[in-house]
């Protein structure tokens, strides 16, 4: 069995807010097409593929669970020079759940709050630790 990672698929109540964030923070790629007629919106960091699916009033979607929760707490990209990419951030006015930290020699995380308030890591490894 070959498995490879795909895409991450998230849901909004305003996809083209949620891209645009994306975008505007950490770079994205907005990909606008269509899917069975209507609208779709996606974006790509870096290769990942996140997938965001509109929120509509009365179609049973519940609101997001507050953190920390069971299931799937977070998703992170690798950056370089992390230092100067929350430098980078924080100028932007991007909220950040976490501080920038070392949990161990070679390692340094922080974490954004996303829209919808998602949790996001950025993470730098130094090779000499891998």
């Amino acid at each position: 069995m070959q498995i490879a990672f795909d895409h991450v698929h998230l849901r909004s109540p305003d996809p083209e807010a949620t891209a645009q964030w994306f975008a505007d923070v950490l770079g994205a790629d907005v990909i606008r097409t269509m899917q069975e007629g209507k609208p779709r919106i996606d974006v790509n960091i870096g290769g990942a593929k996140i997938f965001i699916a509109p929120v509509g009033s009365g179609d049973g979607t519940k609101d997001a669970p507050q953190h920390p929760h069971q299931g799937l707490d977070h998703f992170g990209f690798f950056v370089k020079d992390i230092e100067s990419v929350v430098a980078a951030l924080k100028a932007k006015g991007v909220a950040f759940r976490q501080e920038l930290n070392m949990p161990r020699p070679g390692i340094k995380v922080c974490f954004l709050r996303g829209p919808q308030d998602i949790s996001i890591e950025l993470l730098e490894r130094d090779p000499a630790f891998a």
